[in-house]
């Protein structure tokens, strides 16, 4: 089994935040992540490329969706999350049309959040540690998102919410 693309696209200001749990995802077994900070100004052209071979799909929230083509969805290697806050999330993806044009794939039966800095979120809202989990998940790679969720865990521990 090849191994998963994650693709973090993430805001400028999550980079620094103890808080920030895409860092779990850099060094999971399982997992290929690449990390790309957002611009509104200047898409990163690694991106860019990536979603011109149509390969990419992003992680969108699942009441959200729609229609997906099941067959385009099963060419992508390569998965998106977008890493900042609900809010920030919201404008990167609204600011970024390139992002509009891509294949949607929802995350389908996940378990209620339990970072503990959830505040002013969205219902069903997970952190990006969290979707990565759910993704390796529904993909069947059970070994590495157990990893993840232990490391996920330990992290959660030690936060003061």
């Amino acid at each position: 089994m090849d191994t998963l693309h994650i693709l973090l696209l993430t805001h400028a200001r999550e980079v620094t935040k103890a808080t920030n749990t895409g860092r779990l995802l850099e060094s999971s077994k399982g997992l290929k992540v690449s990390r790309i900070i957002w611009s509104r100004t200047q898409p990163d052209e690694v991106l860019l490329n990536l979603i011109e071979k149509g390969s990419v799909a992003l992680l969108y929230p699942e009441s959200e969706v729609g229609m997906v083509d099941t067959q385009q969805i099963n060419r992508c290697d390569t998965f998106i999350i977008i890493d900042a806050t609900w809010q920030e999330a919201r404008k990167i993806y609204n600011r970024s049309p390139y992002l509009h044009r891509l294949p949607r794939f929802a995350l389908v039966n996940v378990q209620p959040s339990e970072f503990r800095l959830r505040r002013n979120q969205v219902a069903g809202g997970l952190c990006t540690a969290e979707c990565a989990i759910a993704l390796l998940r529904q993909n069947k790679r059970l070994g590495a998102a157990d990893e993840l969720q232990q490391r996920f865990v330990d992290f959660n521990k030690g936060l003061k919410g």
